[in-house]
Order: C-alpha cells, then structure tokens, then sequence
C-alpha cells in the first residue's frame, strides 16, 4: 500500500455496487452471514469517518456500533434509487457524530485515558495510518482536525470519503453549492494554517 492509497478510505474495501445489492437482498431475506459480510465490507470506512471527526478511539467505536445496527434495522428503508449504500451509511454516521459531540459537551475523560500515563495524540488519524504519514501529511491532518466541526466534516468526507459535492450534501442534509461553499473556507483556512509552517 502506497501513501496515497493509505489516505483515501472512502474507496477501498466498500465492493461492487452489485456485491453490495446481492448482500442486501440476502440480509433482507435474513441469511446472518450476509449481515456480517455487509459489516465486514462497510466497518472500516465508516469506523475511519467517525475516528476522524470525533478524534476519540471509544467515540468512533460507539459510533460505528450505533450506525449499523440502525442500518441493519432500517435496511427495508434503503433506496438505491436515490443514493449509494455507502452515501446512506455515511449520512447515518455522521448524524450519529453530531448526537454524539451534542452529548459531549461537558469535556470527559475514558477511565483508560486516565490511567495512561503518557498523553495521546488525539489529532493523529488511527494507528494503522498513522506509520504511513510523512511529515507533511501530519502537518495537514493536524490543520483538518483544527477546522471547525461543519469545515471539518466537508473536507473529510471530500478528501478522504472520495466523496463529490452532491454526494457530500446528501451526507450532510445540505445542498451540493453549500458543501462546496463550506470546502472553499476549509481550503482557506487551511492555507493559512499551513502557510504558517513554509
């Protein structure tokens, strides 16, 4: 795996759209194994989505949790006619992040947290990816995380999500022309974060 491919994780791992419909159609008929193959598939990125916004390991875990198993209870709801399965899942991560940071809003710390006697780097992406950033990949991931929620949700669903302006939109209940409005103030705030360190 070359750095490039390490960053984008919105592509791999996520199947044919046809793999996709066929584990459907066998999750609705019941068949247990197509759940967990469905799981398997999709986990990754959607785990990777929530770890880069909430930037806490146990939040992203819950998170993830939640997400499939609304999704597996509402999965007679799922339309292909009017998004992609990975764009549905993505929109019920994120509104699982935003419940999640609303219930946060008093600063907390994980009894493990507590016990770790070194500090952690919470701006760091998870430490699969991490041994595959560079020194300027960190410096750019440190500068996302820095966005606001709304600019950082855009940026990471563009950049690392693959995902384009509609699709974002339709992620985040937004039209397609303010998600790209919301990726023009990233890319400024951005630059002018990074133009600090040249």
């Amino acid at each position: 795996m070359n750095e490039s491919t390490s960053l984008v994780w919105g592509v791999a791992g996520t199947g044919p759209p046809d793999e996709t419909a066929t584990l459907i159609d066998r999750c609705l008929a019941g068949e247990q194994a197509a759940y967990v193959a469905l799981y398997d598939q999709y986990s990754g990125v959607i785990y990777r989505l929530a770890y880069s916004l909430l930037q806490q390991q146990q939040d992203a875990e819950e998170v993830l949790q939640d997400s499939f198993e609304y999704a597996f209870r509402r999965l007679d709801h799922f339309d292909p006619r009017k998004s992609a399965f990975k764009t549905w899942l993505y929109r019920i991560a994120v509104s699982r992040c935003h419940n999640k940071r609303r219930r946060k809003w008093l600063p907390s710390l994980s009894l493990q947290q507590l016990d770790d006697a070194e500090p952690k780097d919470t701006t760091a992406p998870p430490p699969d990816e991490r041994a595959a950033l560079n020194e300027q990949q960190r410096a750019v991931w440190a500068a996302v995380v820095e966005l606001s929620p709304k600019l950082r949700e855009v940026a990471i669903l563009r950049y690392y999500g693959g995902l384009h302006y509609g699709e974002i939109g339709e992620v985040l209940g937004i039209p397609p022309k303010t998600a790209e409005s919301r990726m023009r103030l990233a890319h400024k705030a951005l630059r002018e974060q990074l133009s600090e360190l040249v």
